[in-house]
C-alpha cells in the first residue's frame, strides 16, 4: 500500500485538482490518501470529505502535519505531497517502477518541479530547482517525496519544524540515496507571481543559508511569512 500524505492549511483554492490527479489514477496498488490539516478556516475540509478523503486534525506547521499524517498512515510506502502540487499522468507508472525495485527500499524518489506559469522566470526557477536537487541533494517539498516506511523510520521521519522540514529530512536521507523520477510535479506559481521571479528565489535561498547557519526554523518561519 502507498499512503499519500497531504498537509493543508486553507488550501481550498488548489486542493481539488491535487486530489483528482491522485484519487482517479487507478494505480495497480492500493492507495490511501490522508489530509493532515493544520486548522483550515476555509472549505478545505469540505472539499476533501466530498471527494471521500478523510481529514486528520494536526498541530499547525508542515513538519508536525507531515508527522501526524505519517503516524496515521498504514502503507509500507509513503508519498508526501503539497496541497498545491498536481502530479502528471505518468506518476503512477513512475511510482510503481520505483516501489517494486528492491534496490529502492532505502532510497527516496522525487519528482521534477514544473511551475504553472508561462513566464520565462518560471523556467529559470525550474532549472535552479533541478540544479539544487541534483548537485546539492536538496529537493524541496513541492517536488514530492516518495520513500518506504522503513527508510522514513530509519532517518527519524519529519520533526516538528514549521519550516525547512523538507530540507531536514532529505539531508538525513542523503544525496546518494535520492532518485529523480522523470515525472512532473506541477506546482502553483502564485507566490512567485506575487513576490517576483527574482525576489522569491533569493528569499528562499537566504532562508536556506540562515538555516545552515543555525537559525531556528521557528525564527525563519516568522521571516518567511
Amino acid at each position: 500500500m502507498l499512503s499519500l500524505v497531504i498537509p493543508t492549511l486553507n488550501a481550498a483554492a488548489r486542493l481539488a485538482p491535487t486530489l483528482k490527479a491522485t484519487a482517479q489514477a487507478a494505480p495497480p496498488f492500493p492507495v490511501e490518501i490522508i489530509i493532515a490539516d493544520g486548522g483550515s478556516t476555509d472549505d478545505t475540509r469540505a472539499i476533501a470529505e466530498a471527494m471521500g478523503v478523510p481529514v486528520l486534525a494536526a498541530p499547525r506547521g508542515r513538519g508536525p502535519q507531515m508527522t501526524a499524517g505519517a503516524t496515521a498512515a498504514r502503507g509500507d510506502w509513503l508519498l508526501f505531497l503539497h496541497a498545491d502540487t498536481v502530479l502528471d499522468d505518468g506518476w503512477v507508472k513512475a511510482a510503481h517502477a520505483f516501489m517494486i525495485n528492491e534496490a529502492n527500499r532505502m532510497r527516496a524518489g522525487v519528482f521534477r518541479l514544473v511551475l504553472d506559469d508561462d513566464d520565462a522566470g518560471a523556467r529559470r526557477v525550474e532549472r535552479l530547482a533541478a540544479w539544487r536537487a541534483r548537485v546539492l541533494g536538496l529537493p524541496y517539498g513541492d517536488q514530492g517525496l516518495l520513500l518506504s516506511r522503513a527508510l522514513y523510520d530509519a532517518v527519524g521521519g519529519f520533526g516538528t519544524e514549521p519550516l525547512m522540514e523538507d530540507v531536514s529530512i532529505v539531508r538525513r536521507i542523503g544525496k546518494s540515496r535520492l532518485v529523480f523520477l522523470d515525472t512532473a510535479a506541477l506546482t502553483d506559481a502564485a507566490r512567485y507571481r506575487r513576490d517576483g521571479y527574482w525576489v522569491r528565489p533569493l528569499k528562499n535561498l537566504f532562508c536556506l543559508l540562515l538555516y545552515f547557519l543555525g537559525v531556528s526554523p521557528r525564527t525563519l518561519e516568522k521571516f518567511y511569512r
